[in-house]
């Protein structure tokens, strides 16, 4: 991983966030046709137990960003991940900062959804811990979702 890059949570409303999830989202319509939006609510993220990350190089320049949110009792849900293309650590570190938030939120696990067509993240999320679950909530039933979770370390 890149030492220099610098996480923080921001403002899913602030520019540099809603640019990065707007190409976030030109690039899932291009591998599976739907760009997500329908699936995120950034006021689901605001409050003690949801952020907003975004990665930023040594310049300030936005390279990424990720979401929290709460699901259910003990879980919380990952949404919005997303590394600019060209990039090197910054997916990683944007998932483990998130990952690191939701063990201090007091969550036991953290769940995810993604699109089997897309092989990236699927690799990417197995690669990390993550393991296949039964689909939940609005992706039950649906044979292009997968879901993954990953159980955080007892304090």
């Amino acid at each position: 991983m890149h030492t220099d890059i610098q996480l923080q949570t921001e403002d899913p409303a602030a520019r540099d966030s809603l640019l990065l999830m707007e190409e976030l989202s030109t690039a899932l319509e291009a591998i599976t046709g739907d760009s997500g939006n329908a699936s995120f609510d950034a006021n689901d993220v605001y409050g003690p137990a949801g952020c907003f990350v975004v990665a930023r190089d040594a310049s300030g320049h936005a390279l990424g960003c990720g979401a929290l949110r709460p699901l259910e009792p003990g879980v919380a849900e990952i949404k919005r991940m997303y590394a600019r293309h060209g990039t090197s650590g910054v997916g990683s570190a944007v998932l483990r900062f998130l990952e690191d938030e939701a063990l201090a939120m007091g969550y036991q696990a953290v769940w995810l959804e993604t699109r089997l067509v897309n092989r990236r993240a699927v690799d990417f999320y197995e690669a990390r811990g993550y393991q296949r679950i039964a689909n939940y909530g609005k992706y039950i039933g649906n044979p292009l979702a997968v879901c993954f979770e990953k159980q955080l370390p007892t304090p």
